[in-house]
């Protein structure tokens, strides 16, 4: 016998199967007692990106080239009536499926409906669902964001503040004092405070202090410094312009794949590829393989995508123009450059948003 692992919307489950003597109707009963969706109900896919395995019951096993240890992708096809305890396990994801598979395969944004308006917005590709995958505002979201990604696991934000620090001590000529003297900006969402942490005696020493502080902010230095950590392209989008910044490691490192981060102007999270739309975290694959920097690439036009429904419902901000006021002097100010110019003029470091 031999082991196959099996993600499923229940969760992830290990089977036993023999290669050389099941058929293809023995694995799907195996795949039935692990996840309740009927053989004719079943989806199977395989591989990254997943595709479609070409199923025949009366076939053997072998005809589909499984080896022992492979991954099987296991979700409940749309537009046949599931059996009870399927009902009872996956609806939602069903009826999301059933309502768009008309749509066809092609990347296409789809706002969850009214019974799970509460949920993370995502967008249908035909290799699953990109979906928004939301950290906490507490300062920490861009290390949440790339713990998420890459551990998948945000409480190890404070291992990534780490990375950073420690690449910024081990390049000098890379971060030198030019490229990180300049005031950090950082928003308090817990207490709707801007904070301007201006640097002057030591930039260098206090970049790398103020950065492993969980109330610091992170931006694009951090970004490039794990694009090269991990190998992998990060691709952030901008929520308010569709924008894509490519953050790429070097060509001697480059490994081919990567990740995508969405920027609200003061908030990073992550994207993720699942099955459904409410698939368990397990499911997620968070790196891809690059196709292109275009449209071409699917995860890159989903993305975009995602950005748009996003926008639609203003959930970005303009940290150019928004309005904020001095909570030390009263002062009102616009945007993040005039609070940069107060804080360097007055010292105050103190700023809420009207």
């Amino acid at each position: 016998m031999a082991p196959i692992r099996l993600r499923h919307p229940k969760g992830v489950s290990t089977i036993q199967v023999d290669l050389d003597s099941f058929s293809i109707q023995d694995l799907q009963q195996a795949i039935l007692a692990a996840s309740e969706i009927p053989p004719s109900l079943q989806d199977l896919k395989i591989g990254y990106p997943p595709r479609t395995l070409a199923v025949i019951p009366e076939l053997p096993l072998e005809s589909l080239g499984l080896k022992a240890g492979d991954q099987l992708i296991v979700s409940q096809k749309p537009g046949a009536a599931p059996t009870q305890a399927a009902t009872q396990s996956s609806a939602p994801a069903a009826r999301v499926l059933s309502h768009n598979a008309a749509l066809g395969n092609a990347s296409v944004p789809r706002i969850p409906p009214a019974s799970s308006s509460s949920g993370p917005d995502y967008v249908e590709t035909e290799n699953g669902t990109l979906v928004h995958r939301i950290v906490p505002d507490d300062n920490s979201c861009l290390f949440s964001s790339i713990a998420l990604v890459f551990h998948q696991n945000i409480s190890k934000a404070q291992e990534m503040r780490k990375i950073v620090a420690d690449a910024i001590r081990a390049d000098m000529i890379t971060y030198s004092e030019v490229i990180l003297g300049q005031a950090v900006i950082g928003i308090s969402q817990l207490q709707e405070t801007l904070t301007v942490f201006s640097i002057y005696s030591h930039p260098r020493d206090e970049y790398i202090s103020t950065i492993l502080k969980p109330s610091a902010w992170g931006g694009a230095i951090e970004l490039s410094i794990f694009a090269k950590y991990f190998s992998t392209e990060i691709a952030s989008i901008d929520v308010e312009t569709g924008r894509i910044d490519h953050f790429t490691p070097p060509p001697e490192t480059e490994s081919g794949n990567r990740c995508v981060v969405i920027y609200s102007g003061i908030h990073y999270d992550a994207a993720s590829l699942a099955p459904t739309p409410d698939a368990p975290a397990d499911f997620h694959q968070t790196v891809f393989p690059i196709i292109s920097n275009s449209d071409d690439d699917p995860i890159l036009k989903a993305g975009k995508d995602l950005a748009s429904i996003l926008r639609a419902k203003r959930a970005y901000t303009n940290t150019a123009t928004f309005d904020l006021k001095c909570q030390v002097c009263g002062q009102g100010l616009k945007g993040e450059k005039e609070a940069r110019a107060h804080a360097t003029q007055t010292g105050h470091t103190q700023f809420g948003e009207y």
